[in-house]
């Protein structure tokens, strides 16, 4: 039990892999934080999707107003959707890109871009910032992905 308890711990011993679960962490909240600000716009703005949501308005046709799309709350959730789209492959290419030895140096240069990228992206997205803003943001987030991919594909099939 004590020999699978140590290797275990190697993983925490890692420098790479400990940077890894830090910059993975505060993106998977970053993304987590997007429901709450998505529940706020829906509560501000009175729109929701579900009648039962709207129980607290009324009842019958005076709640049935409140089910309604609203711009501002549409432009979260396609931030919300875009970070679905993009941390959760960062997430996994990350572990593997971690896992296949890359400099300590080289390793937190991609997290924190792609971290630094993720968080523009967003106040991009509910500023509005004016493009090209958001697609730059966006773009750096994907190209650092691929740089992940690409470098543990080349470790893995020595490309």
């Amino acid at each position: 039990r004590s020999e699978k308890m140590a290797k275990s711990t190697q993983f925490i011993d890692n420098e790479v892999f400990r940077a890894y679960a830090t910059y993975a962490a505060i993106v998977l909240l970053k993304m987590m934080l997007m429901s709450l600000i998505t529940a706020y716009f829906r509560i501000t703005r009175k729109a929701f999707v579900n009648p039962e949501d709207t129980a607290s308005f009324g009842k019958g046709e005076n709640a049935k107003k409140y089910l309604r799309t609203d711009p501002d709350v549409e432009r979260v959730r396609r931030g919300h959707l875009n970070d679905l789209e993009n941390i959760v492959p960062f997430v996994g290419i990350g572990l593997l890109y971690a896992l296949s030895g890359p400099e300590l140096s080289t390793a937190l240069l991609h997290f924190r871009i792609f971290v630094g990228a993720r968080i523009l992206h967003t106040f991009a997205y509910l500023i509005p910032l004016p493009q090209p803003g958001r697609g730059l943001s966006w773009a750096v987030g994907y190209a650092v992905t691929l740089s992940m991919a690409y470098k543990v594909l080349k470790t893995v099939l020595l490309l």
